[in-house]
């Protein structure tokens, strides 16, 4: 959440850059209520001293003879109003951080200003775009012909927007997640987690996803737990609530992990294939910074997912998102898109984004500085290190053969006992 100190100090400048995201957000309702809370704290404290100040002339008074009955009445009654006062501080306190919740991150001031993705500036591209000369399929289409993917069993155990690997599929899907697994830890330096799949709702809140998100979210009836929609959400909360040490910063933290989502907000769009599913496989990486280095390690971590690309060989391209497309907690994010055949166009397949300390003021995780012992908030950035399903879809599409055969990417092939090809030969095995 935004430092309410800040905004109290600079209020003109946190609400220009929060309506660079939307003109309609306003910080009128937290400045009130802080500007309230400050008063009764005045208040609060005239009263303590008035008490205090009595209640040194009391013995005094006593010693005279003189009649305290009045005084100690007076002070009965200002201690109730005291006690009064504190619980109406307490309610505002949680009424401003409510309000906090709901506000979301301000924007780096250097990203452009804009409405939607069709405002996204393209920072730089990778690979050509394969031509072929046969007629393309979409990856739902060869999937289910190569007997690898089944969405029709997947709809009947569970619902639409579910899909299946079978076969070379699910070992194809596997080798996916163990050469980014592999890449990011034995190479980009990250250790690798495994984190429980639920999460509790302070989990979610240190993310943000709660409250702004709820409907997005699947959340277990009899528990106060939530399904994650990322690794993102367990990973970043391991320190919640905790003070590290400067040295140990920066902290790479890479894991493996099925995501779900309600996708409340997106009927209609991308219903056929693997690019919107209830249920998803990504590889999340999440970095923990010192402010100064933050905006460092975000082109840092944006590489690393492009080196997944780019191991793999399909063509993409890195966008800086604007104002009106950056996620709620984010203060600057790029988009990698990989070309998809199917849609003649790119598609995300990570997001990689600093979201400054916005996350760790949520989630209570702070450091020690080096020099004076200073305990300040971290900055958190993650990004997907990729997108497992998209990865697969844009495989397939990429590497299919005129026969419908898809080639294996030569850097899979260890992950697959040397496979070189998916066929229809092999669709059972």
């Amino acid at each position: 959440m935004l430092d309410i100190k800040r905004i109290r100090k600079n209020p003109e400048e946190i609400q220009r850059l929060l309506q660079r995201r939307s003109p309609d957000l306003s910080l009128d309702k937290v400045l009130t209520l802080d500007k309230t809370r400050r008063e009764m704290l005045v208040e609060a404290e005239n009263m303590k001293a008035e008490q205090n100040r009595v209640s040194k002339q009391v013995p005094s008074m006593k010693k005279e003879g003189k009649d305290v009955t009045g005084v100690l009445k007076e002070m009965r009654n200002l201690a109730e109003k005291i006690k009064v006062l504190e619980g109406e501080i307490k309610k505002t306190d949680f009424e401003i951080e409510e309000e906090l919740l709901k506000i979301p991150n301000a924007p780096n001031p250097d990203i452009a200003i804009g409405k939607s993705d069709a405002d996204n500036i393209e920072v730089r591209r990778w690979g050509e775009p394969r031509k072929f000369d046969f007629e393309s399929k979409a990856h739902w289409d060869l999937g289910v012909t190569l007997g690898i993917l089944d969405f029709e069993k997947a709809t009947k155990i569970t619902g639409p927007r579910f899909s299946m690997f079978k076969g070379a599929g699910a070992r194809l899907e596997r080798a996916i997640i163990a050469y980014m697994l592999d890449k990011h830890t034995l190479e980009h330096g990250f250790t690798e987690i495994s984190p429980p799949y639920m999460v509790n709702s302070e989990s979610m809140i240190g993310t943000g996803q709660l409250p702004k998100f709820e409907e997005d979210m699947f959340k277990l009836n009899r528990k106060d737990y939530y399904l994650i929609p990322t690794a993102e959400v367990p990973v970043t909360n391991i320190y919640r609530n905790e003070v590290l040490n400067e040295t140990e910063l920066p902290m790479y933290m890479t894991a493996y992990t099925p995501c779900f989502r309600a996708e409340a907000g997106s009927a209609g769009r991308d219903t056929r294939g693997l690019i919107r599913n209830h249920q998803s496989d990504k590889v999340e990486m999440v970095m923990y910074s010192t402010p100064e280095d933050s905006y460092r390690q975000l082109e840092i971590l944006t590489g690393f997912a492009e080196e997944i690309l780019k191991g793999l060989g399909l063509p993409y391209r890195v966008v800086e998102l604007c104002t009106g497309d950056v996620g709620f907690s984010s203060a600057k994010t790029y988009d990698l898109e990989v070309w998809m055949p199917s849609y003649s166009r790119y598609v995300e397949i990570s997001s990689c984004s600093n979201f400054e300390d916005f996350q760790a003021r949520r989630a209570n995780i702070r450091y020690r500085t080096k020099d004076r012992g200073k305990l300040e908030f971290i900055h958190t950035l993650n990004g997907s290190g990729l997108a497992v399903g998209r990865t697969f879809a844009a495989v397939l599409e990429n590497y299919q053969n005129e026969d419908g055969a898809v080639t294996v990417p030569e850097v899979l092939r260890p992950y697959m006992r040397g496979m070189k090809k998916i066929s229809l030969k092999l669709k059972r095995g």
